[in-house]
């Protein structure tokens, strides 16, 4: 029997993103994001909450990393708050100093704890000024010259001491949920009962397309002007979930499985690794989609240096006999928590999206590798919020065993894809540190591995799952 193994120099650690945790929101030169702005619309945050304060990580990072270091990680992935860094957002806008300095300070701090800083440039907190001005993203041209000044200055500040780079995190979120479903900031949707503005046909892809493009453009100034002399690593994560299908006797619903996967994950790594989007959203969407140019495609076409997996749960796949609307983004079909037998895919969480199943890990895994001619894979994100958790007495709260038991099970799916299917990972970050605020859930649910007392001044407290995670990778990272 192979024995499972992961190398010894595997870099595993935790995730966070800046408004999830910092707080301290108008403190130092901050300026809004399209966040602090969404929040405050009534009705669109669960508990009608924000991230004003959150884990008040921006005076207590010091705090974070001993925790981190407590906890036995080898890396702590974070996100740039844009708007702390260049309040106005643009490449004529003043950088506030203040604001980089906090970065320069984690950075520094992370660096003398022995632990790796891997560094999100945007995940999700646009400047409200640059959304004022020209419409943010839906304006590429502008947008594509003010992301890529932001990313040279965080490169300028700091590509000596950090050697991995991520551009964006989760496209596929900025754009459907941003600018479909209308449940993310800035909350665009064709449905007039949630918003006023926004075509859910067409601005999402014209979104995804600005994306890719800033996207490939920053890279294309990493390995120009700061790799050769910084030696870092620079790519994009993209989430996805595993799919099976409905009815496994159904052709259309195998069929639609993999469709699901192009719409959701290869929308983006397509161009990235292959030139293009998938041929199966150009059937459904025709010139809905953007078209490359000549200039664009050598741009993003194979701008990673690895691919960044943001990865939770399965859900089962079912064909739709119509033809798509307009507003669809899933590829046609219906996502399923239930089989045809009515088999659930996996037991209950906090979230309504996610039910762990494990095996669905290793599977996409093959699935990115085989598609995309085996690139280095970090796991970016993986984890789970546990039903009920907030309710709770602190002490169960800590006893988190359901947390546990996942990350045991999707640890061990990823080392058997790495000994057993031949996937190059090379290294993984739970979501996330601790509790935070948790976008549209707002508080409500809680993913963190420390508890983060709200009540009780952010006092932080690890949970079992903490330990567990620690003894998992050592298990498996010994020679």
């Amino acid at each position: 029997m192979t024995r499972l193994q992961l190398p010894k120099d595997f870099l595993w650690g935790y995730a966070t993103a800046s408004y999830q945790i910092e707080g301290a929101p108008h403190e130092d030169g901050r300026a809004d994001s399209i966040w602090d702005t969404f929040c405050r619309i009534p009705g669109k945050i669960a508990d009608g909450s924000n991230g004003d304060v959150a884990c008040d990580s921006y005076h207590r990072y010091k705090e974070d990393v001993a925790l981190l270091k407590d906890v036995g990680a080898k890396a702590y992935r974070f996100s740039i708050s844009w708007s702390r860094v260049i309040p106005l957002g643009g490449r004529e806008d003043p950088v506030n100093d203040a604001g980089l300095q906090y970065y320069v300070n984690l950075v520094n701090e992370l660096h003398a704890n022995g632990i790796v800083p891997m560094v999100t440039l945007f995940h999700w907190d646009l400047p409200q000024a640059l959304y004022n001005r020209y419409g943010g993203f839906m304006n590429k041209d502008e947008y594509v010259q003010d992301y890529v000044n932001f990313a040279r200055l965080m490169f300028n500040t700091m590509g000596g001491k950090v050697k991995h780079w991520i551009t964006y995190n989760e496209p596929w979120c900025s754009s459907i949920l941003g600018y479909n479903i209308g449940q993310f900031a800035p909350g665009h949707t064709s449905d007039r009962t949630k918003s006023s503005i926004g075509d859910s046909s067409t601005e999402p892809w014209l979104v995804g397309h600005t994306l890719l493009v800033s996207h490939g453009a920053a890279v294309r100034v990493y390995r120009e002007d700061f790799k050769p002399k910084d030696g870092g690593t620079i790519g994009i994560v993209l989430n996805g979930d595993w799919v099976e299908p409905w009815d496994l006797n159904e052709p259309r619903d195998v069929e639609a499985c993999e469709r699901k996967l192009e719409f959701s994950i290869a929308w983006f790594a397509d161009p990235i690794y292959k030139g293009d989007y998938p041929a199966s959203m150009r059937k459904q969407l025709g010139e809905r989609l953007p078209r490359f140019t000549n200039n664009e495609r050598a741009l993003v076409q194979g701008s990673n240096d690895f691919y960044g997996m943001n990865h939770y749960c399965a859900n089962y796949i079912k064909h739709k006999p119509t033809e798509s609307e307009p507003e669809d983004y899933l590829g046609n079909l219906e996502y399923l928590l239930k089989d045809k037998d009515g088999h659930a895919i996996g037991p209950e969480t906090q979230s309504p999206w996610l039910r762990p199943y494990p095996q669905g890990f290793r599977k996409l895994m093959k699935w990115i590798s085989d598609r995309y001619g085996r690139p280095i894979i970090y796991v970016t994100e993986n984890g789970t919020s546990l039903k009920g958790e907030n309710d709770m007495p602190m002490e169960q709260i800590l006893q988190d065993d359901f947390r546990a038991e996942y990350f045991r099970n999707y640890i061990t799916a990823l080392a058997e894809a790495v000994t057993l299917d031949g996937v190059d990972c090379r290294g993984y970050m739970a979501w996330s540190l601790m509790d935070n605020f948790e976008w549209a859930e707002g508080y409500e649910t809680r993913f963190g591995v420390t508890y983060v007392d709200y009540e009780g001044g952010q006092k932080r407290y690890p949970k079992k799952s903490a330990r567990v995670i620690a003894e998992v990778f050592t298990s498996f990272c010994q020679s």
